[in-house]
């Protein structure tokens, strides 16, 4: 009984802030440029508020970027390390620039479960406004966020223990409000596993939700564990299906209380697309290409041209696959991107003479030589190329 009562009552801190009501209403603090709480009535709870807002380092020198925005219950306290995870999946290309939104709490029983607890392990009576805090991000917060930053329409609503239950139950009440959703251990024994059962409900209903689900969960056993199971063969069940891209994750000897922790970087590196389209989103035809970037480019916020480089490598997986003929047309799909680049023609160059076309690799090296510079670190390869594909055509004559 103590072990599930301290479910109810565990939950990281995170919290990003701001507010469009009147500035009378508007208590606010700032840290530094890049942080600021902010306190205000809110009229759907009827009670005071307070978020902090963390805003990404580019934000004052890039004035017409937009971003998506993280949302983290259970307060500030989260922000370092969410940040820090962030940050160096942005410096391997593998996540945007993101604003965290972080929730300080009042009252997290009340406001994170949707259901009043009837079951006697834990706190009878307490739960039930999920619905209300969830029309307060509707309609006030994620409003608020929206008219003061410079937002784009990805959300993310993140939350352990509790907070956990709020970002499912959040995907079941409004799925288009948030187009991802984190729940570190979320508490799902809570009333009879009430939560667990509408999940299920819903998802089994649901044909086409086009999310991101996180779970994970740590060291917990007895029905915490049966009813977090229950729930996670059936995400991973609904995967395709209801068009749910779904990871989890089990931490053996992890506490309840370090699931965040433990999970966040698994979590946000499996949320976000790099720019580095993987070799497994790689269709039967380059048109797969197309649809990866702009799904990621809906996802970053920003239109983003599949780099040179990227395809490039596409192109080289397939060929070392020894698919020649969907090499050659990777990397000629390429060269439409990029018809100046030496490096697109080199490597279309490199697929016709994997395929055994020495004269078409040639034309090809030759057309990288024609733009080449001298500035082109790779020059003598080139020339060497050129010289050896020229002997080999002279000893096929």
């Amino acid at each position: 009984m103590r072990l599930l009562t301290s479910f109810c009552l565990v939950s990281f801190f995170i919290v990003c802030s701001h507010n469009t009501f009147a500035q009378s209403d508007v208590k606010q603090q700032s840290t530094d440029s890049l942080q600021h709480t902010h306190t205000f009535k809110s009229v759907v709870l009827n009670e005071e508020r307070t978020v902090v807002v963390r805003l990404p380092k580019s934000y004052q020198a890039e004035p017409k970027k937009v971003y998506p925005v993280i949302y983290r219950l259970d307060g500030a306290g989260n922000i370092p390390l969410a940040s820090a995870v962030i940050e160096r999946l942005q410096n391997d290309n593998r996540a945007p620039e993101v604003i965290i939104v972080a929730i300080e709490n009042t009252n997290r029983l009340r406001d994170f479960y949707p259901t009043v607890n009837k079951e006697p392990q834990g706190p009878v009576g307490e739960g039930g406004g999920g619905a209300q805090f969830l029309a307060f991000f509707e309609q006030e917060l994620i409003p608020l966020i929206d008219k003061n930053y410079r937002t784009h329409d990805f959300k993310v609503i993140a939350g352990a223990s509790a907070g956990g239950v709020f970002a499912l139950y959040a995907m079941q009440a409004k799925p288009d409000l948030f187009q991802a959703h984190i729940a570190y251990s979320p508490a799902v024994w809570w009333n009879y596993g009430a939560s667990v059962k509408s999940s299920k409900e819903f998802i089994e209903k649901t044909k086409n939700l086009n999310a991101y689900v996180y779970m994970n969960i740590g060291e917990e056993a007895g029905i915490m564990r049966e009813r977090y199971d229950e729930l996670q063969q059936s995400m991973q069940q609904a995967n395709k299906r209801a068009n749910i891209r779904f990871f989890s994750d089990a931490f053996a000897g992890v506490s309840h209380n370090l699931t965040s922790a433990a999970g966040v970087f698994n979590a946000y590196y499996n949320l976000f697309l790099p720019k580095q389209m993987p070799t497994t989103a790689l269709g039967d035809d380059v048109a797969s290409i197309d649809a990866y970037y702009e799904s990621l480019s809906k996802q970053w916020g920003e239109q983003i041209t599949p780099p040179d480089r990227a395809v490039r490598l596409l192109g080289y997986h397939l060929t070392d696959s020894k698919q020649f003929m969907r090499a050659i047309e990777v990397f000629k799909y390429n060269i439409k991107n990029y018809p100046k680049s030496v490096d697109a023609l080199s490597a279309l160059s490199y697929g016709f003479e994997m395929q055994g076309d020495t004269h078409q690799a040639l034309i090809q090296i030759e057309a990288a030589l024609d733009i080449a510079d001298d500035s082109y670190p790779y020059v003598d390869y080139l020339n060497e190329t050129k010289t050896r594909l020229q002997t080999i055509l002279k000893e096929q004559v």
